[in-house]
């Protein structure tokens, strides 16, 4: 699992006022007009919300998911789901129906997504050992390059958009080529021993490596303001960790799960929450800043292989029982 952030940092998200959302959680007080005396007392614990709406039509497990916002005529951002059978469906919103299908990996699983910033194109990560870059400008589905890769294991691909013509690509791989990079980049990779590195793309070098799980990490999410990140793997916790200005990684926490297995794990563009798909068939919610435990939802009935957030605030869930829940979870103020 990798992921690029510059080093001089840029926000993930909109700032908001933690202080407003820490008040939303707090335990409500009442004072009782008989009784000299002040009781505290928890507030109620409310049941999981259902899904805003279901997706069907992916005909195979989702694996992966990705929105495209500003998709020219849609109200909504556009939903991207890779399926088992290597399938990309382009869903709408509005209509929650497949607009495209595009089909360029044999076949094979599509493990990532994700759309580029000079306009409508698209990468797709499969399990045939190949990356396309499709055009999907006024209608068109077809692959316009692709990349062939040296590793077929679980490790998915990061970009780095630096502008509207200028992007890097990380792609897993036994070794790594010379990048041209201004400024530079540092990359975030998850590994099988259950690390976290954090290289030097232009040096080609580890700048710092921790410990963080005792099994390979499955999935990783950083916050580049708080420089703070979250990972998790096959064990049954998550890990937390930073980055400090001399660009050591050092753990600051583990969050015991109920199950092993976490196969995904996003942070909202806002930074005020995460969620996590399990290998248990559940997603899990957690507040960002305090990893309080928020909620646990349990709609699926297969594993849940992805999460992804939209730009305002939609969590969308991909599952191997074929479904895409999409939910509207504490919403944006």
């Amino acid at each position: 699992m990798t992921g690029l952030f510059p080093t001089s940092g840029e926000n993930s998200g909109g700032g908001l006022d933690f202080i407003t959302w820490e008040q939303a959680w707090c335990s409500e007080v009442l004072e009782t007009p008989v009784r000299p005396q002040v009781t505290s007392m928890a507030a109620p614990r409310l049941p999981p919300p259902d899904p805003q709406f279901v997706l069907r039509g992916a005909q195979s497990a989702v694996h992966a998911l990705h929105f495209c916002e500003g998709a020219q005529g849609q109200g909504r951002p556009l939903l991207l789901s890779g399926s088992l059978r290597g399938l990309v469906h382009i869903w709408s919103l509005q209509t929650r129906r497949v607009v495209a299908t595009l089909d360029g990996h044999g076949g094979q699983c599509v493990t990532w997504l994700q759309t580029l910033p000079q306009g409508p194109q698209l990468l797709s990560q499969g399990r045939d050992l190949k990356l396309c870059v499709w055009d999907l400008a006024e209608g068109r589905n077809a692959v316009v390059d692709s990349v062939l890769l040296e590793s077929v294991g679980f490790c998915r691909a990061s970009v780095l958009a630096g502008g509207l013509q200028r992007w890097m690509l990380a792609v897993p791989g036994r070794g790594g080529d010379e990048a041209d990079t201004s400024p530079r980049p540092l990359l975030l990779a998850g590994y099988e021993d259950g690390s976290v590195a954090l290289w030097d793309v232009s040096s080609r070098k580890v700048c710092s490596r921790v410990a963080c799980h005792t099994e390979p990490v499955m999935g990783l999410d950083f916050d580049s303001q708080e420089a703070r990140g979250v990972s998790g793997s096959a064990e049954k916790a998550l890990a937390v960790w930073s980055l400090d200005e001399q660009q050591a990684l050092q753990v600051r926490g583990t969050h015991v799960l109920t199950n092993p297995g976490i196969a995904d794990v996003k942070i909202r563009p806002d930074r005020r929450i995460l969620a996590t798909a399990g290998w248990d068939h559940r997603v899990r919610v957690f507040h960002w800043r305090t990893m309080k435990p928020l909620a646990v939802l349990a709609f699926h009935s297969a594993t849940v292989h992805c999460v992804a957030f939209a730009a305002d605030g939609l969590l969308a869930t991909g599952s191997g029982d074929q479904r895409i829940s999409v939910w509207s979870l504490y919403p944006r103020t």
